[in-house]
């Protein structure tokens, strides 16, 4: 064969050489390239390489194969078709060469979402298995154009469906739930809605996304599609549970579209500045520097986030959930109207158990007119923030004003420090990071002082908040000290979080709860109606994507297996990705010292670490907590440029009851920061010496040396 052209194409997670037939003059695709079969092997499959190709082969596959009800162990599978029924018309209409190849294109149509196996327990082979199209399965399906197209909201900004009023060009544009004292919680929204942003939109609440038909009964009912939701609902649809999860915003949640994803891209970027910024001058005495200006470009540094959260959400897409995972998405408002019934978009879902995983919202605090000032604020030049919107800025603020000291806080205010801006931190408790330990706190608000930024921490009254076009005004007054004022290009409130459980109709569920801690529940997770669930922000002051996570692992064993698993028994580090960073596991001095707890510390500064001190970074510690007399870790804190790596060697060894003594003998390679914490584990172990052990280690010495007793 001649090969006229050669181009490299992506197919549905696989790399394939693509070649053009002189004959046909269709794409041959050869997956895995050539290390599995010769480049112009006959053995080479025809296949299309995007969504109208798939279209098309699913279509004529659909119209060919013999798709029935089918029995198999007494029990039925609707409109289903068989494995190697559907390889032999492959290679009968000549649509791949031999069985291989269609086992091949099967696997890509099934990572297509195209089809799977009715259980979804096995890829696609070439064997007696059932096999069902998902337009066969009602989980839910995109809405399409005149055209027969996917509905995209790229569509709303042509012009052909500008008389399309029924759906807002800025859905998802929705309240985030959180409803308290009759007062309507701010909007949010995803802007600007450039080509990353519709095709997040696209994955997380595509445009008029038509809900499935429920069920008569579901094993599950999720509630929210934040981390919590999302894992719960894909590892119980995995055991073969029927799943409902319902979502009237973002699938994703905070994690995705505002918190985690977004805010970790801005750290990078404002990492990579300071790091320039450090060469100008050769702070850091490397022999190394940069003559001229540092330069941010601040929206490119927005660009580059919004393509990476848009690339990220594959995993968290509605598509993903009801096509390849079999869960029946619904977006839209669920409310409670009985002890086991939801409603949503004038559907009713009867359920057996049922998750609430709906998480959090800012909190903003009572200060007057911020309130007024977030609510109505022009949404293309916001100037109040929270994370629900700072995400959403395409102009760097000149001066920026952060209210809180917290994690969020303490994260941006050095992102935007180190990005251009002059940034200055509002809080009340005289400190940052309040929850850490008081001198770990005092490290990193001295570091984030070096690089700029401006504290005032002793604020005993925020008086008002004033917008205007241009600015926002802070009125404060601090601690034996006048009413005073300042101005800024933007406030991010950052003063905590309250769950979102305003819209629920909780009681109708017989599920209590309040508005300062969410869903009441046991130690199984299990709210006051033992039907119904809570998982992560929505219930727990551990308010981390990670924690929500394994928050729904074991609410699946609880729901569906009729575990025990208990939320007590779960070990949660957490970390603050700053420079340094700051990362926790287990109890805290503080703590333990009011419980009347009797404990050890074991403590290594950075500045005794080999690697630290040739790295420059000798700022940090590593500090454990043992039971007095023991080597048992009780608890950790390590400050340290990858704190938040660290912490996991301390928390398997918690987990795993081992103790300080044997994180000794770990051997570590050299060097390392992480050695430091071998060298707490030496530190146990010279307590060890007493002077009894030495006296008798002295002896033995003597022994060898002499040969006598």
């Amino acid at each position: 064969d001649e090969v006229f052209c050669c181009d490299l194409k992506i197919f549905p997670k696989r790399y394939t050489l693509s070649f053009l037939h002189p004959l046909s003059l269709d794409y041959i695709a050869l997956p895995r390239l050539a290390t599995e079969r010769t480049i112009m092997s006959e053995s080479a499959i025809t296949m299309a390489t995007d969504d109208e190709g798939l279209a098309e082969i699913a279509t004529q596959l659909r119209q060919n194969l013999d798709v029935k009800d089918r029995r198999y162990h007494m029990k039925s599978y609707k409109q289903c078709f068989v494995g190697s029924e559907a390889v032999d018309y492959m290679v009968e209409s000549q649509m791949v060469v031999n069985r291989k190849d269609g086992v091949e294109l099967g696997n890509s149509l099934v990572e297509a979402g195209t089809f799977a196996h009715v259980h979804r327990d096995h890829e696609f082979k070439d064997e007696h298995l059932f096999y069902r199209f998902s337009s066969d399965e009602d989980h839910g399906q995109s809405a399409t154009t005149p055209q027969g197209k996917r509905m995209s909201w790229k569509h709303f900004l042509a012009e052909s469906f500008v008389a399309d009023t029924d759906v807002q060009l800025r859905q998802p544009h929705l309240q985030p739930g959180n409803v308290e004292s009759g007062q309507d919680c701010p909007t949010s929204a995803i802007a600007p809605l450039d080509e990353h942003n519709i095709s997040l939109l696209d994955k997380v609440h595509p445009p008029k996304w038509e809900s499935p038909s429920a069920k008569p009964i579901y094993d599950l009912v999720v509630i929210g599609a934040g981390a919590g939701g999302l894992v719960t609902s894909a590892g119980a649809s995995g055991v073969g549970a029927k799943v409902a999860l319902i979502e009237k915003h973002l699938l994703g949640g905070d994690c995705l579209n505002v918190g985690c994803v977004p805010s970790k891209a801005i750290l990078r970027a404002a990492k990579a500045a300071q790091a320039l910024r450090n060469a100008q001058t050769d702070v850091e005495g490397l022999g190394v520097s940069m003559q001229g200006e540092v330069k941010v470009d601040f929206p490119k540094v927005m660009e580059r986030m919004r393509r990476l959260r848009a690339d990220i959400a594959d995993n968290d897409s509605v598509e993903r959930f009801a096509h390849k995972l079999g869960v029946d998405v619904f977006l839209g408002e669920g409310k409670f109207i009985g002890k086991n019934m939801v409603e949503v978009n004038g559907q009713q879902l009867k359920f057996v158990k049922c998750v609430i995983a709906t998480g959090g919202s800012p909190a903003l605090p009572a200060i007057p007119g911020l309130h007024e000032a977030y609510s109505n604020q022009p949404l293309d030049l916001p100037r109040v923030l929270t994370n629900e919107n700072l995400f959403n800025l395409t102009t760097l603020p000149e001066r920026m004003a952060v209210i809180g000291a917290g994690a969020i806080g303490m994260e941006m205010a050095q992102a935007f420090q180190r990005l251009g801006s002059q940034v200055t931190v509002f809080a009340r408790r005289g400190r940052v990071l309040p929850k850490e330990d008081e001198d770990v706190g005092d490290m990193l608000q001295a570091a984030l002082a070096k690089e700029g930024v401006t504290f005032i921490l002793d604020v005993e009254e925020y008086v008002q908040t004033s917008l205007t076009t241009d600015q926002v005004t802070v009125t404060y007054k601090r601690q034996a000290s006048n009413t005073e004022s300042l101005s800024f290009d933007a406030v991010l409130v950052a003063a905590g979080r309250k769950p979102n459980v305003g819209s629920l109709n909780l009681e109708a569920a017989d599920v209590k709860y309040d508005h300062v801690n969410g869903v009441s529940v046991n130690d199984g997770l299990q709210s006051s109606n033992s039907s119904i669930y809570a998982v992560g922000d929505v219930c727990t002051r551990y308010q981390f994507t990670h924690a929500a996570d394994f928050m729904a692992r074991m609410v699946i064993k609880n729901t569906l297996f009729f575990g025990s698993e208990k939320f007590s028994n779960l070990l949660i580090p957490w970390c603050t990705y700053t420079s340094p960073e700051v990362a926790h596991v287990g109890a805290f001095g503080q703590d333990l010292t009011s419980q009347e707890v009797d404990f050890d510390v074991y403590e290594k500064r950075l500045t005794h670490n080999d690697r630290a001190i040739l790295e420059a970074e000798t700022e940090g510690v590593v500090r454990i907590l043992c039971k007095k007399g023991s080597d048992k870790i009780i608890g950790a804190t390590i400050v340290a440029p990858h704190a938040g790596d660290m912490i996991s060697e301390i928390t398997l060894a918690m987990q795993s009851n081992t103790g300080l003594g044997k994180l000794a003998s770990v051997i570590h390679p050299y060097p390392t920061q992480a050695d430091a914490i071998r060298a707490c584990g030496d530190l146990f172990n010279k307590t060890r010496l007493t002077p009894m052990v030495r006296k008798l280690l002295r002896t033995v010495v003597r022994v060898h040396r002499t040969g006598k007793k």
